[in-house]
């Protein structure tokens, strides 16, 4: 099992990037694949999904995303791809309060999660989320509704749904305030 890789960002898709360690390019699934760089060394934090047939790596810039991923993932009929958008949000503040008020309405908000499984989330989450980290740094870089699109659509967020809300966001953003400013409008 993997725990990190140090190495280099050689390519940025919507649904994740690939990183390159030793040589060997891996492809990871991330929450927000626009907060990385091509050509930028770093520290990606990892999941192995092993399945009859399929292996995944899902990865994460902070050590706070996984372990809250890692908590979503161990929700009965929540899997590693429906986790992704919730830790995309960028708030782990925003999902922490939303589990212990037992906000239904903001749960529901997230792609395929329906009343069933936001209740199951709560039910299994409740009191177990202990830290309480914001998410996404303030790098500056700016990108195209093309690619929130495509980030957007990566998540799981129906095409519909996307363009509704790329025409509320600022486009003079950072990249990461602006996915968090699409994903706080599909969440309202």
């Amino acid at each position: 099992m993997y725990d990190y890789m140090i190495g280099l960002v050689t390519n940025i898709r919507p649904e994740g990037i690939v990183l390159e360690v030793n040589g060997i390019g891996y492809f990871i699934y991330v929450p927000n694949p626009y907060t990385f760089n091509i050509n930028e060394k770093c520290t990606v934090y990892l999941y192995q999904q092993v399945k009859e047939d399929e292996l995944s790596l899902f990865g994460f810039k902070k050590t706070e995303e996984k372990e809250l991923f890692m908590k979503l993932i161990n929700v009965k009929g929540l899997g590693c791809k429906m986790a992704l958008p919730i830790i995309a949000t960028g708030s782990i503040n925003g999902i922490k309060e939303a589990i212990e008020s037992e906000n239904i309405a903001y749960l529901k908000k997230f792609p395929k999660i329906g009343e069933k499984l936001a209740r199951q989330i709560i039910l299994d989450l409740k009191g177990k989320i202990d830290s309480v980290h914001t998410l996404f740094d303030n790098n500056e870089i700016s990108y195209t509704s093309n690619e929130l699109h495509d980030v957007l659509i990566g998540l799981g967020y129906k095409d519909k749904e996307v363009k509704n809300v790329i025409s509320k966001v600022d486009n003079t953003l950072t990249i990461e305030e602006q996915v968090k400013e699409a994903l706080k409008q599909l969440l309202k």
